[in-house]
């Protein structure tokens, strides 16, 4: 699963294991910057991910580190890290250079778990109602909307993929049911389909009422993704924002929002009530 997964998270799992193997044989991050020649914070930089080391550099770490039996394997996730060519790569007008990490974590998540204050989740939303979301922003060009649109949609092909689909459990704020986008009829379509989905073996949906009052997501929406576990990885939290997104990465703080996402689902309806009440909400908003 790790040597198939996307760019971003192989680059990750790159980071993270080289970080465990030096630490695991007792070696300073100046003594794997001696090894190569280079300084302390080229370690650091490949250590959080935010560089790749090159094939030779790769090769001596991992005999400083005790494990050259490991160096063809890293060999292959290092070439499959390296790789740029990925699906959205055409629809460059829809992907600032922030949401391409996103989109590339997204991509090799195995589970992604998120609470929504304002909006259906990208990964479940209609083409109408995407659509309708992107059209918010006056300043978009129609060929920015077409291709937000298509991006999109064109994300939801992660939970359809023959090779250990993603498993979702959103969290979604009852408001958003009954904030209108685009039109009633939109609106109700976007309902009937978090309903179906919610049906689907490997989707959790739950709805946080309105009578549940005070929560800890109360500052807003947030995604929790998980990877899978032979990559040893605590997982990473994603906050949208207006310009941009901010990413955590710590254990401490991406525990604490496990912890927030914990208190959302026991306060929120089941997922057998939430699907009666997602009905009960489309039926309503398009009688």
């Amino acid at each position: 699963m790790v040597a198939s997964s996307s760019p971003a998270v192989l680059k990750r799992w790159i980071a993270l294991h080289l970080k465990r193997l030096r630490t695991e044989a007792g070696c300073r991050q100046q003594d794997a910057a001696n090894r190569i020649g280079r300084s302390q914070q080229a370690i650091v930089n490949i250590e959080k991910a935010a560089n790749l080391p090159s094939a030779s550099d790769l090769e001596l770490l991992l005999t400083l580190y005790g494990v050259p039996e490991r160096i063809d394997f890293f060999r292959q996730l290092l070439a499959g890290a390296r790789k740029k060519d990925n699906w959205w790569k055409a629809l460059s007008k829809a992907v600032p250079k922030w949401f391409d990490l996103y989109l590339g974590l997204e991509a090799g998540a195995a589970e992604l778990t998120s609470f929504d204050a304002l909006l259906v989740p990208g990964l479940l939303q209609t083409s109408d109602y995407a659509e309708a979301t992107i059209r918010a922003d006056p300043e978009l060009s129609e060929e920015e909307v077409r291709q937000r649109v298509e991006l999109r949609i064109g994300r939801q092909q992660i939970l359809h993929r023959d090779d250990d689909p993603v498993r979702i459990w959103a969290v979604l704020d009852e408001g958003v049911l009954h904030r209108v986008r685009g039109s009633r009829a939109v609106m109700a379509a976007q309902l009937w389909h978090l309903h179906e989905m919610a049906q689907h073996p490997r989707i959790n949906i739950q709805v946080l009422p309105f009578e549940a009052g005070a929560h800890l997501g109360q500052t807003g929406s947030f995604n929790i993704m998980k990877f899978p576990p032979e990559m040893g990885d605590p997982g990473i939290v994603a906050v949208d924002q207006l310009v941009g997104g901010h990413y955590y990465e710590d254990p401490a703080e991406v525990e604490a929002y496990k912890r927030a996402m914990t208190q959302l689902q026991d306060l929120a309806q089941d997922t057998k009530d939430s699907q009666t009440h997602l009905s009960t909400a489309a039926k309503e908003m398009n009688p």
